[in-house]
């Protein structure tokens, strides 16, 4: 790798706790610099009759920020899309850029933008996180790379970037396993963090780590996550 730092592009709050907590924690302990990028503001998430839409964004950013220390993030980027409504328009993949060319980060990870539903279990992907996920990707290539593409950006002294690798948190193609066996309890502490979005963490956590348990025996690891791997031109 040119340099040992990576971005994460997540739609809300909790998205990338979820998805590669695990593998953020990892990589910050071997002395990455680990950032992450949430995409909307969060606010629709809460079935609690008192909540309003401008307390829960408060809320939720308190909750990110509480559970980057514990994974060792650098520094987490709000956008504030309002949550549901979030585009892979421009306006998306430019700001994406913006922290690409920032941060130069060797290897993105987000949400793969093709994952529409699983019918086996019933799941229809957010169409938030497919919106981030194709951002993501438009922004790592070819957007970021090209230096005619928001040209603007070089005022700000933010020059074209070359992102190595794209890794995309997959639950039904397994490609790249990451062991997290030592990082699991960052990642269900992380996690833990976001009160607001749990009426019972104790499921939360056992539907977690059953999903890691099961990940990981793939390869013998104790703990996995997983992605879809692609290595850019």
């Amino acid at each position: 790798m040119k340099n040992k730092t990576i971005l994460a592009v997540g739609a809300h709050p909790d998205d990338m706790d979820f998805g590669a907590s695990g593998t953020l924690a990892k990589l910050a302990k071997e002395g990455w610099e680990a950032y992450l990028i949430i995409c909307t503001d969060g606010s629709r998430g809460s079935d609690d009759p008192k909540m309003t839409h401008q307390r829960l964004v408060k809320i939720r950013r308190e909750e990110q920020e509480a559970s980057g220390k514990i994974l060792g993030l650098k520094k987490i980027f709000f956008f504030n899309h309002t949550d549901t409504q979030l585009v892979a328009d421009l306006i998306l993949k430019k700001e994406i850029v913006r922290i690409i060319r920032k941060v130069k980060p060797s290897i993105v990870i987000s949400m793969d933008p093709t994952f529409y539903y699983s019918q086996d279990r019933g799941f229809v992907n957010h169409t938030d996180h497919r919106a981030a996920g194709l951002a993501a990707m438009d922004a790592c290539f070819p957007l970021c790379r090209d230096r005619l593409t928001f040209q603007e950006l070089e005022k700000d002294g933010l020059t074209p970037h070359r992102v190595e690798e794209l890794w995309m948190v997959s639950f039904d193609k397994v490609d790249r396993l990451v062991d997290i066996s030592k990082n699991i309890e960052q990642k269900i502490k992380a996690l833990s963090m976001h009160v607001s979005q749990f009426a019972d963490f104790k499921q939360v956590k056992k539907r977690v780590l059953e999903r890691a348990r099961i990940l990981g025996e793939k390869k013998g690891f104790k703990f996995a996550e997983n992605f879809v791997r692609l290595k850019l031109p």
